[in-house]
């Protein structure tokens, strides 16, 4: 029997599902911007893995919805949403070079994930964990990727965040960035505890996680609005 904690990803999946069709609702005002369609794709895919865990807490453990539970949390959990922030940050010759990297290296990534074979004598009903994986080695793609998601995602919070927090007019958009970051880090921790058998706590960071961002998100646009100004570079906005 599942836990009530194991019951938290469709909560999660539904936030995704709204927060996402925002981002692109957005994309559609302002009829520009590939940072926010990589932004909608990210949490798009943030959606999908919680979905895979709150199908699993429902309906049991199934090989497909394993896979893609691994393929959409470990390798795309962060790294569309750190690639938005490098469209929005960097020049778009840089960003496309950085493209052109990250994105074969999730399909290869990807590729393994669907290949490798799976020890199913450790498999847990109503859990998901990567221990499943015969091919260990497959496992060590994700913190090369997870690396580049919090350099750029977390880091282009940050670097957002110092910026404006030395203008009094700009001071909300510190505080919005501040918020991502956290908002950022969350599920990387969360993550990790997933490597010594505490997916549980994967979960609950990816709730709060995802309630950080959207809160600073809101926080930047709302107040953006409110105070007229236009065209300044931060994160998720």
């Amino acid at each position: 029997m599942p836990q009530f904690v194991s019951y938290i990803p469709i909560a999660t999946t539904l936030f995704s599902v709204f927060f996402a069709w925002h981002i692109f609702k957005r994309f559609g005002t302002k009829g520009k911007g590939p940072h926010l369609l990589w932004w909608g794709f990210g949490v798009l895919m943030y959606g999908v893995g919680t979905f895979t865990e709150s199908f699993v807490s429902l309906f049991g453990w199934n090989e497909i919805i394993f896979r893609s539970w691994y393929i959409s949390g470990a390798l795309l959990g962060g790294a569309p949403l750190a690639q938005g922030t490098v469209y929005l940050l960097l020049k778009p010759k840089t960003a496309k070079i950085l493209t052109w990297v990250l994105v074969p290296a999730i399909i290869i990534s990807s590729i393994f994930v669907i290949l490798t074979p799976l020890d199913l004598a450790l498999v847990e009903t109503h859990r998901l964990s990567g221990s499943v994986i015969v091919w260990k080695w497959v496992r060590l793609f994700s913190p090369f990727i997870n690396t580049y998601a919090f350099i750029f995602l977390v880091g282009g919070a940050i670097l957002s965040a110092i910026r404006f927090k030395r203008n009094n007019k700009t001071y909300y958009r510190f505080i919005g960035n501040v918020l991502i970051a956290i908002g950022a880090l969350l599920p990387g921790i969360g993550g990790t505890f997933t490597r010594f058998g505490y997916t549980e706590v994967l979960y609950i960071t990816e709730f709060l996680g995802l309630s950080f961002i959207f809160a600073g998100y809101l926080y930047n646009i709302n107040n953006k609005k409110l105070i007229g100004l236009r065209d300044e570079k931060v994160v998720l906005t």
